[in-house]
């Protein structure tokens, strides 16, 4: 059983105006961050709902590019992320979405870097929490509010059997898994969220398990600092 924290419970140290606004659009921008692996060089937001109506006044258009920077809730630096991300030679483009999702603060994030590209949609339902509702077109559902393993994979028999083998080695508890594929033996997503931080090396063992991609850790619990770069 999971114990509520402190974040649940009273929400974010954050810059901004609004919990929802602000903070879980931070929150949406760091994971999409996190899943890239490295600062874009472009990225077009997407904004959708209440988003799409608000976004300039509540600074969540600010607060999407401070994410995408590693800029955690409470950063002073998120008011200028927009300019930052520009000295930094990001190409940022804000678009209304088309089309209905479950829930009115919802923004979809396209990401590139080099060769790679990813999508993600997330939505921000309150108190700075979020809900991650897809990535790269599959339907998986994460809360980043512990740390996530994004496993991209080809779909075959025993695949998330041996990524939780090699996690439960090493004492790693899962909390939560979500799986999508595109069809049998086609291209599929694992996402585990555990309880505690993963090793460097726990990373590379489960990328190396035979049909895995890629493998991304989308860890918003580790505290950090300086270069957004």
């Amino acid at each position: 059983m999971r114990f509520k924290d402190v974040f649940s419970i009273i929400g974010p140290a954050m810059v901004g105006p609004s919990s929802s606004h602000t903070a879980g659009a931070v929150r949406i921008g760091r994971v999409a961050r996190h899943i890239l692996g490295e600062l874009p060089e472009k990225a077009d937001i997407y904004f959708y709902g209440s988003f799409a109506d608000t976004y300039r006044g509540h600074g969540t258009d600010l607060a999407i590019v401070g994410g995408l920077l590693d800029f955690e809730t409470d950063d002073p630096r998120i008011p200028s992320s927009l300019t930052i991300a520009g000295q930094l030679g990001v190409d940022i483009a804000f678009k209304e979405g088309k089309g209905h999702f479950p829930h009115p603060n919802t923004a979809k994030i396209v990401v590139r870097a080099g060769d790679r590209e990813i999508t993600v949609i997330g939505a921000s339902i309150g108190g700075g929490n979020i809900e991650m509702l897809g990535v790269n077109g599959f339907d998986v559902k994460f809360t980043a509010m512990y740390p996530t393993l994004i496993v991209f994979h080809e779909d075959r028999p025993g695949m998330i059997a041996d990524a939780t083998r090699v996690l439960s080695r090493e004492n790693v508890n899962i909390g939560h898994m979500s799986v999508d594929r595109r069809g049998r033996s086609g291209e599929a997503i694992t996402v585990i969220d555990t309880d505690s931080s993963l090793t460097g090396d726990v990373i590379l063992e489960i990328g190396r398990l035979g049909t895995v991609q890629d493998v991304r850790l989308v860890d918003l619990t580790a505290k950090r600092g300086g270069d957004p770069a």
